[in-house]
């Protein structure tokens, strides 16, 4: 007979997934049994589990992991949409990483996914009017995960930050749905210009790593940026730039390059 979690569990596909996984993991490996219990297993939900495994990597001297599982639970509380997107960036790491078998190894161990999870409840903080405690969550991300999200950026669902380590995102930066973006990239300013300064990235978009895209300029839907490149100047939809300063080479891409995560580039000028 199915346990009160279990039952609870069944009507949300991906945390059941998540608790089976893990349930596999520690019977498989004894010695992390209680580590996969304390994380997974002993909550009733995704966002239960969220909070005390983030509230034990974030928490310290300076903020009590009490403290930081109570904010996240009073930001989950207040907002659905937090759990609706946690949900659809650990589908977007499972089906775009080959390295990702499961959902449970997102959940656990990828600091790209736990960088972003910090940023939601951070962007909540400061859209709020509490910006002392927003920034103190970027702070712990970047020493933490060494991902620079700033809380004012707006990010959409189903992001995988891959890797993420050097991932910088500026105040007014724009990310929307479906967005890939590797290691090392930059999404920031040209200089000390103030007000609206940072890169809009619309839905689908592929951003290889060490890609540095700076001012306040679009990257189109469904584009391609080239591991490297600089970006200077706005990239149609569709299209593909490389290089420094990057140049379009190819608008004849693939049409859904984030979930693709398809790296190579065509030359083929055309179009």
């Amino acid at each position: 007979m199915a346990t009160p979690r279990e039952k609870l569990a069944s009507c949300d596909p991906v945390w059941a997934s998540l608790r089976a996984e893990a349930e596999g993991m520690a019977e498989r490996e004894l010695a992390l049994a209680g580590f996969v219990h304390d994380s997974v297993l002993n909550h009733d939900t995704l966002e239960h589990a969220l909070s005390y495994h983030m509230a034990r990597k974030l928490g310290g001297d300076d903020l009590s992991p009490l403290v930081v599982r109570e904010t996240f639970e009073e930001v989950i509380a207040a907002d659905p949409g937090v759990g609706a997107a946690l949900r659809a960036d650990l589908s977007a790491v499972l089906d775009r990483d080959p390295a990702c078998h499961s959902f449970a190894e997102a959940f656990l161990y990828y600091k790209g996914f736990h960088a972003l999870e910090c940023y939601r409840i951070a962007h909540w903080l400061w859209t709020h009017e509490r910006p002392t405690m927003a920034l103190f969550f970027q702070a712990r991300m970047s020493q933490l995960f060494q991902v620079d999200i700033h809380p004012a950026a707006k990010m959409g669902r189903g992001i995988m930050l891959d890797h993420a380590t050097g991932v910088v995102i500026g105040e007014t930066a724009v990310v929307d749905d479906d967005v890939s973006i590797m290691q090392d990239v930059t999404l920031g300013g040209t200089g000390k210009e103030a007000g609206d300064r940072h890169p809009k990235i619309r839905r689908g978009v592929l951003i290889s790593l060490g890609a540095k895209i700076l001012g306040n300029i679009e990257i189109g839907e469904y584009s391609r940026i080239g591991a490297g490149s600089v970006v200077l100047s706005p990239v149609p939809a569709g299209c593909t730039a490389v290089g420094v300063p990057a140049k379009l080479i190819n608008c004849k891409g693939n049409a859904r390059p984030s979930q693709a995560m398809d790296h190579f580039i065509d030359d083929d000028k055309s179009g």
